[in-house]
Parts: structure tokens; C-alpha cells; sequence
């Protein structure tokens, strides 16, 4: 699950990370008030969306193609800023042409910036371990960085039974060239940041840029935090801070409907049961020429209204030229999912070719099912037959 930067600064604050003082604003006046209270005489306007890019991004529309962050220095220029960016679309690099809507703006105090640098913590599934990487490179994307100048990646792997330990966090602030009471100040940022990152089951937190300022003060000038989905549950305030407008409305429709679910951007529309299966399904759609519109795992004991949704979810894409379910009925029987697929077929009034396999418990009931139904279905006979025949379905590659 991701959040917006100032609930991420919220949360951090939390645990003592270093962040300016800000506000959020879903109004104009809202952030007139914000600013009012921060003091001035100069404060920053930032636009609230799940995408990065936003300071070098434009709005939809803007012939000046001002950015999504804003540094404004007066009261009527927060009011005009904040007209012109709430409600408006922001394209940036993350977002695509369609852009993203700004629905709340974030107002925080300025402040002066002496030099920028990157900070971020992560699990590396190499090792298992937590990885926490900087660089003098702030301000600039890390995979940017890791490709031109790798040499400038610091990194530091943790521990999990002992730890972050404070001479790992003082190695890298010497090798982030910190220097007199600004190590200090880092060490205690960089321990802190890992504390919440593992008390708040986070799965990244991204400083970009972590600015040290002219009083020689460290703080996270930006903060990007993700969760992890699996580990919400001891979590319930932290999910209560999930914006559904920022996600994709057919994986906020898959989640309700208790399906896993993440839109792709291929032609072949997938359900399958069982995240291994689901994958392998995926890599033999490549091999066979074509790409996967999604990734859809209805589960080991689905329901003949969670085939109906997950059918409802796969053609309401448009790029969807065709459709593959691939089934291997264990806990799941073979005909409960073809009675659930020719309901779904029917009810959806499916207009693209649809190709199933079957394998598994009540395998010979399920095909049979799904010959009777007069349904124009493509039977498969294994995994390379249904791909080969979706792939040519839909039309090639």
C-alpha cells in the first residue's frame, strides 16, 4: 500500500526523522489557513499524488507548464497556486498522458537547502536482508544514478537479529561527506527512519532528496513510504490512510471482491488459480510471442461470483484482445469453475476469444460443462497448447 508524502512525514515524525514543519490542504482556503499558520514569508506547495516526477511535471491544460511543486511568497500567491492546482490534472513522468487529478496539496515551511542527497531503505530479496543505500546523488532517480555513476550507491546491509547499528549509520553519513554535528544529526535520522521502517511493517522508505541545510541541520525535504499489504492487519491506522482514489479502479473492484489482482500492459487477459501458476502462465504468453494484460489470482477455493468478477475486471480493459483461464483444480473443483465460467461468459457478454484449460479434480465434469454450453470456448489440452492458441486467438504477437 503506498501514502502521500506528508502522511509518510507524519509518520516518520513519529519516530523522530527530521521533517519540516507542514499541512495538508484538500481547499484553497484550507491552504491559505496552512500557510498563515506556518509563518512566512516563504512556504512550498506540493500536489498530493501516487506518482513521482511532480516538481518536473506540468498540469494538463497549463501553457506555462508549471510544475506540481510550487515555492509561493505570499499569501495571494498561495491562493492562486493552490487555485490552479487543486482539481487539475498533473502529467508526469510516473503518471503517463492520462495524469493523475490533484485532490490535496501539501504546504510546508521552505527552507534553505545546502546540499542535497538520497536515503532509502529496503528489503533486498538477494540476501534477505534490509538495505539501507545513499548518495551524494540526491534529488536524482537511484536507478538513474545506478546506471551512470554506480560507484556513488553507498550501501549497507542489516542484520536482522542484532539490527541497525549506529557505526553502520555513522559510515555512512562519513560517506555521504557529512561532516561536524551534521553526522550526528544523520546517524540519529538514519536510526530512526529504521525503526519505523520495521515497527511499521513498511516495505520501502525513500528519502529523495534528504537536504542538509545551511544551519547544518539533516531532514527529509521529500519521504516516500510503501506497506506491506500482508501485514496491514496489525496495522488498522496506517491502512486507514489509503487513498482509493489514487488506485486503479479495477484493483480497488478485484480487492473488494477478495481477487489478486495487478493491471498489465498486454493484450492477453489472465485468470488463474494460484500466484505460482499465475506466473508461469505469464512467462509462457511471452514465449509464445504475446504479453499479459494482468496478473489475476482468483485462489485455491474461489466462487462462481468471484469467476463472474474477475471476468467483469478482465474485459472492462480495453486493451484485452483475448482471455486465458488456466485452472488446476485441487482444493478447487474443476466444474464449480466451469459452471462459474459460462455464467461469468454469459452474463458479461464476452466479445473476445476466450481459450481454458483444465486440469484437476472433476476435470472430465468441468470439460463436458463447457461443451454443452453452445459457449464459443477454445479447450486447451495443457499449458503451451492454451498459449499457443490464445496467442493465436487474439491475433499474434
Amino acid at each position: 500500500m503506498n501514502i502521500h508524502e506528508y502522511q509518510a512525514k507524519q509518520l516518520l515524525d513519529g519516530y523522530g526523522v527530521a521533517v519540516p514543519r507542514g499541512a495538508p490542504a484538500f481547499t484553497v482556503d484550507e491552504a491559505v489557513r496552512a500557510a498563515a499558520s506556518l509563518g512566512g514569508p516563504v512556504w512550498v506547495l506540493k500536489s498530493q499524488i501516487h506518482a513521482g516526477g511532480r516538481g518536473a511535471g506540468h498540469f494538463a491544460g497549463d501553457p506555462q507548464k508549471r510544475g506540481g511543486v510550487r515555492v509561493v511568497k505570499s499569501l495571494d500567491e498561495v491562493r492562486s497556486d493552490a487555485g490552479s492546482m487543486l482539481g487539475h490534472v498533473l502529467v508526469t513522468r510516473q503518471t503517463g498522458a492520462a495524469g493523475r487529478e490533484v485532490k490535496r496539496l501539501y504546504i510546508e515551511e521552505a527552507c534553505d537547502i545546502a546540499r542535497e542527497l538520497y536515503l532509502g531503505l529496503l528489503l533486498d530479496r538477494a540476501t534477505s536482508r534490509l538495505l539501507m543505500m545513499a548518495s551524494t546523488e540526491g534529488g536524482m532517480d537511484i536507478e538513474e544514478v545506478a546506471e551512470k555513476t554506480p560507484e556513488k550507491i553507498l550501501k549497507i546491509s542489516i542484520d536482522p537479529a542484532v539490527g541497525m547499528m549506529p557505526f553502520q549509520a555513522r559510515r555512512l553519513a562519513f560517506g555521504l561527506g557529512l561532516q561536524g554535528k551534521q553526522i550526528g544529526s544523520g546517524v540519529e535520522f538514519m536510526l530512526a527512519m529504521y525503526q519505523a521502517f520495521t515497527e511499521l511493517d513498511a516495505s520501502v522508505v525513500e528519502i529523495n532528496p534528504l537536504v542538509v541545510t545551511a544551519a547544518g541541520d539533516v531532514i527529509a525535504l521529500d519521504a516516500k513510504m510503501n506497506f506491506d499489504d500482508n501485514a496491514l492487519y496489525r496495522h488498522p491506522a496506517i491502512r486507514e490512510l489509503n487513498d482509493p482514489h489514487e488506485d486503479d479502479p479495477a484493483e480497488v473492484e478485484a480487492a473488494e471482491a477478495d481477487l489478486n489482482f495487478i493491471k498489465l500492459d498486454g493484450s492477453i487477459g489472465c485468470m488463474v488459480n494460484g500466484a505460482g501458476l499465475a506466473m508461469a502462465t505469464m512467462d509462457i504468453i511471452k514465449l509464445y510471442g504475446s504479453s499479459p494484460a494482468n496478473f489475476l489470482d482468483v485462489g485455491g477455493s474461489a466462487k462462481a461470483e468471484q469467476v463472474v468478477a474477475a471476468f467483469k475486471i478482465i474485459t472492462s480493459d480495453p486493451n484485452v484482445k483475448a482471455v486465458l483461464v488456466n485452472i488446476f483444480g485441487g482444493i478447487m473443483r474443476c466444474d464449480l469453475i466451469a459452471a462459474g465460467i459460462i455464467t461469468a461468459t454469459r452474463e458479461v457478454g464476452l466479445k473476445v476469444p476466450l481459450v481454458v484449460r483444465l486440469e484437476g479434480t472433476n476435470v472430465e465434469q468441468g470439460k463436458a460443462l463447457l461443451d454443452r454450453s453452445g459457449l464459443n470456448i477454445i479447450a486447451a489440452d495443457d499449458l503451451a497448447d492454451a498459449a499457443q492458441k490464445v496467442v493465436d486467438a487474439q491475433g499474434g504477437s
